[in-house]
């Protein structure tokens, strides 16, 4: 069904399987995925069908983009969703990948050889999910046409900053008829002025991060963000929840001051979030049509972190950054696939959960979904139960901890050592885990702790 609604992007049906085979194995519980691993999963003799499939093969990425942002509307459509902007960036050897310099990239939090690339993702009440992509071309690489034409590098395709990337995938979302109210990012695009009448201009209320030397104006004329927001009085501060997290609701204090910006249509203000337990601070720029109230404007910032929380689940689940492509057209087509990949699971997530869960299950989590779905596919029919019933065991177990409910995203291995104390280790002469217990007021069988870390060991 999920390729039913991409089919017609594929000009051969022998391209339509090969994609439909790469995407089964980005959901698969494969230890690496790129062509190599891809293409075994899928039983070919040889990577590639695969690489062709990336490279050569006729068929339109962009429109296969579209269907993903549309299968995501359709499913967690919402009108006050939030539109979260950000880049991520790939560590690379080497100069011939496209992209790839010397930059700075939050995956490291250092100056490294890397590519970077902006994402969008659409995030409402419902779940989350990567909608569109845009590589980030540096100008070492624009104004080279040696590089350009060795990594296939369209003639059109000019140097443009990251903000600008992301202008383009806000108004290709407009335009697509996304229903969205606003837009969030980091201080890379809060500090962006064009950014942000662009955004006025498209009728987007926005809660974008700004640096602390960030000149605003007030009523009392031009100033520093941070000087703006230690003038205000102890009282300008409410405790407010940016939203549920791994461990419960993260509260912050929040103040907001407005701000008298010149030539701007709606209200603007200064936003103000500060960490309880250490004190930091973060500003944000925030704009509306109409006055809205505080408890909105933390609402959408507190949705900044859904494209972390996707990045991170389309790394680990879908290959995100695990492929081994150095052209420009190869990395589209990855990357628009890993996104079908992850919408599929998010989705499926997101419907999952708007069922009420058996009782003392926690909800079904997108590692979850993914090895369950792996079973269906490749599973022989007398282990389905056994896989399904070591399913359940795991969420019980996970939602039974002594501590209470563990976040739904944490690993088997901490919720083993989390719940009995047990160290877990490999014995790389026979390939099986070892379990060390101490003390520990449960007991379990040390094959139940196997199969919680791989049932098929069993």
């Amino acid at each position: 069904m999920l390729m039913s609604r991409v089919a017609d992007r594929f000009a051969r049906v022998e391209t339509r399987r090969r994609a439909r085979a790469l995407v089964q194995g980005l959901v698969a519980d494969l230890p690496r995925k790129n062509c190599w691993s891809l293409a075994e999963h899928a039983g070919d003799t040889c990577p590639d069908g695969m690489q062709h499939l990336l490279r050569k093969a006729r068929w339109d990425a962009d429109a296969v983009r579209d269907d993903v942002r549309d299968l995501a509307v359709e499913h967690l459509g919402d009108r006050q969703a939030v539109l979260v902007l950000d880049e991520t960036g790939d560590l690379k050897k080497g100069i011939h990948t496209v992209g790839v310099q010397r930059q700075y990239t939050g995956t490291a939090g250092r100056i490294e050889n890397a590519r970077v690339a902006v994402f969008a993702t659409y995030a409402t009440e419902v779940g989350h999910t990567l909608i569109d992509r845009e590589l980030y071309l540096p100008r070492c690489w624009a104004d080279d046409p040696e590089r350009r034409q060795t990594a296939g590098v369209p003639a059109e395709v000019e140097f443009a900053t990251k903000p600008q990337l992301a202008a383009r995938m806000i108004t290709r979302a407009v335009h697509g008829g996304v229903p969205v109210s606003w837009v969030a990012a980091d201080e890379v695009y809060g500090g962006n002025t064009t950014l942000r009448s662009q955004l006025e201009q498209l009728n987007l209320s926005y809660v974008l991060a700004i640096s602390c030397d960030h000149r605003v104006r007030t009523g009392a004329g031009a100033a520093r963000a941070d000087t703006v927001v230690a003038s205000l009085p102890r009282r300008a501060w409410q405790r407010v929840s940016a939203g549920s997290g791994a461990h419960g609701q993260r509260f912050y204090d929040w103040a907001l001051t407005e701000l008298a910006e010149p030539d701007t249509v709606g209200r603007q203000w200064l936003l103000a979030r500060r960490n309880r337990r250490t004190g930091e601070l973060a500003y944000y720029r925030c704009h509306a049509p109409e006055s809205v109230p505080l408890s909105t404007l933390v609402r959408v910032a507190g949705r900044r972190w859904t494209v972390e929380e996707s990045f991170q689940t389309a790394n680990g689940q879908t290959g995100l950054d695990q492929h081994q492509v150095r052209r420009w057209h190869s990395w589209y087509r990855w990357t628009t696939l890993v996104l079908l990949a992850h919408a599929f699971l998010t989705i499926t997530a997101a419907t999952a959960r708007t069922r009420p869960a058996p009782a003392g299950l926690i909800p079904l989590t997108l590692p979850e979904i993914a090895h369950l779905f792996h079973a269906l596919l490749h599973a022989p029919p007398e282990q389905l139960t056994h896989i399904l019933t070591w399913s359940t065991w795991r969420r019980r177990h996970q939602h039974r901890a002594p501590q209470g409910p563990l976040p739904a995203t944490i690993h088997p291995r901490t919720m083993i050592h989390t719940n009995y104390g047990c160290s877990i280790r490999s014995d790389m002469r026979s390939g099986l885990l070892i379990s060390t217990c101490s003390t520990s007021p449960w007991s379990v069988p040390v094959s139940a702790l196997v199969a919680m870390i791989n049932p098929r060991r069993l």
